[in-house]
């Protein structure tokens, strides 16, 4: 198995994350960390033995074959088309840009580069949902809730909610589907800052199946469930302890039957990186594409309106 050499753009919480999953990685050299801030980037690279490049420039001349961009959001789109242009397969934090007509030209820098184009949704990932979707294969999608809840992050200062949450969410409602989503509203507000802090979203997906999501920074703790009705079963799943639950069977006099799913013990990064990895390896696409992150974008705008993402 070649070697592949990465680096990850962006020394903050994500980045750092990366570069330490990337840095375990079977088949991979972490050849640096990418940051403007001297600081940070000293004590990524630092912490895990690989190179520390000040910009873009330096990280090419080491020779790269992959990247991770994981900056702040209004980098995402400028990094990103200039590390295809240069032959760099990329894999993007969401969202993969500020606008749709960045992301678009994300997407045709990578098909003239012949480069793949990955976008970081990664509760996709998540064991929990993997296991989910595989329940609901050969079935007929009915509805699908998702509420993702917590505290205000500090880290978080150029997105609201909906950017930064729901945009999660409104992949996951696209990948259990199987299917585009048709119309959307939302209701939201702002309590604590300049930027959404709750959202709910109410959508209907081109199979004809029904989504809610409701997300916020206001509860104290953090919540992470998702509850999908079919044509015969009820799943709820618990995307932070990774359980999922299947009750089906139903019958005339209120009885049904409920099982425990087997759901894998792995962190859905790894996953991920696995999958973008293996896309590079074997020429295949990538598991959540451009026009999936574009989608997603586009989806997360309309929600958000007239105000700032």
């Amino acid at each position: 198995m070649k070697t592949l050499r990465g680096a990850v753009f962006g020394a903050g919480v994500m980045g750092a994350y990366h570069a330490r999953m990337l840095r375990q990685a079977a088949g991979v050299e972490l050849v640096g960390v990418v940051d403007t801030d001297a600081d940070k980037r000293a004590q990524v690279a630092g912490a895990l033995g690989c190179g520390g490049f000040a910009d873009i420039v330096e990280a090419l001349d080491a020779g790269l074959d992959f990247a991770v961009v994981a900056t702040p959001n209004h980098l995402h789109a400028p990094l990103t088309e200039q590390l295809l242009t240069n032959g760099v397969h990329v894999l993007v934090e969401k969202p993969i840009a500020n606008t749709p007509e960045e992301a678009r030209r994300l997407i045709a820098a990578a098909d003239v580069a012949g480069r793949l184009l990955m976008v970081g949704h990664v509760e996709r990932f998540n064991p929990a949902v993997l296991a989910a979707k595989a329940a609901c294969e050969g079935e007929r999608v009915v509805s699908v809730s998702i509420t993702r809840a917590g505290p205000f992050p500090p880290r978080m200062a150029d997105v609201g909610v909906i950017m930064d949450l729901a945009v999660h969410d409104v992949d996951i409602v696209r990948y259990i589907t199987g299917s585009d989503i048709a119309e959307v509203s939302c209701q939201h507000d702002r309590v604590h800052g300049s930027r959404q802090d709750v959202a709910l979203i109410l959508a209907r997906t081109e199979s004809g199946a029904s989504a809610q999501i409701d997300c916020n920074w206001l509860t104290p703790f953090r919540v992470r469930q998702m509850k999908i009705a079919t044509a015969t079963k009820f799943i709820v799943a618990d995307l932070i302890t990774r359980q999922v639950v299947e009750h089906s069977a139903f019958m005339p006099n209120g009885a049904y039957t409920t099982r425990h799913l087997f759901v894998r013990q792995a962190e859905p990064l790894q996953l991920e990186h696995e999958a973008f990895l293996e896309a590079i390896r074997n020429g295949a696409p990538a598991p959540v594409t451009g026009w999936d992150g574009l989608r997603n974008l586009e989806i997360a705008l309309s929600c958000i309106g007239g105000e700032a993402a």
